[in-house]
């Protein structure tokens, strides 16, 4: 089934829906998220994972790859811990055979050599060998989680490139969206303005430029 928001998203690069967010006032771009490859490309939505410190006996790093819809994205919240990873190989392997969207953890992975070979999306802290058996564990899925200071709930829009990652509330996702798309052709109005030999500065104030992003009602 088409998801006609995704694809939306899909068209539109991370700066301009930041530019859309910080104008309609919402915090969605996760801060020190960057892609493990800058030609990575990902939109889908969000299916989430929480992980805590590992108790004892330990729980584990979960089996919850094949639960994911395919399509989504796979959002792991770690805390930022970037001394043992909740991501690697096999998981890899068997999110790009199921046609996951991509992998966001606010976190680090290891086997990234993989994820380069397969084309598989992964954004992450970092990347580190160090395993995440029995340092973390699986605290709940599919619940709001933090990633790079963004909240993130199931279903919500994700989207990610070479600058980062975004992440689009599903409960204001229309409004975003139109309001990047707005943007966008305000931008590509410049551009051909400038093309055509219009000044940039007259092209920029002809479209509202340094008020593009600007937050609504300000």
């Amino acid at each position: 089934m088409t998801d006609k928001n995704v694809e939306r998203a899909a068209r539109l690069d991370t700066a301009t829906l930041s530019d859309a967010l910080d104008k309609c006032g919402i915090n969605g771009q996760c801060h020190r998220i960057k892609p493990r490859s800058t030609e990575f490309r990902m939109a889908g939505r969000a299916w989430t994972l929480l992980y805590g410190p590992a108790g004892k006996p330990s729980g584990t790093v979960g089996d919850y790859i094949d639960d994911v819809p395919e399509g989504s994205v796979i959002v792991l919240d770690n805390g930022g811990v970037d001394n043992a990873t909740v991501w690697g190989d096999i998981l890899t392997e068997v999110a790009h055979n199921r046609r996951i969207a991509g992998t966001v953890i606010d976190g680090v992975n290891r086997d990234v050599s993989l994820c380069l070979e397969l084309g598989y999306p992964v954004f992450s802290r970092d990347n580190y060998m160090r395993t995440g058996k029995d340092r973390v564990q699986v605290e709940a899925t599919q619940v709001p989680v933090n990633i790079g200071g963004a909240r993130v709930a199931p279903g919500d829009i994700v989207r990610g490139d070479a600058d980062g990652v975004v992440v689009i509330p599903k409960e204001h996702e229309d409004h975003v969206l139109d309001t990047a798309e707005a943007i966008h052709n305000a931008e590509e109005a410049i551009r051909q303005a400038v093309r055509a030999g219009t000044p940039l500065r007259e092209a920029r104030k002809a479209m509202g430029y340094h008020q593009l992003q600007t937050r609504e009602g300000a």
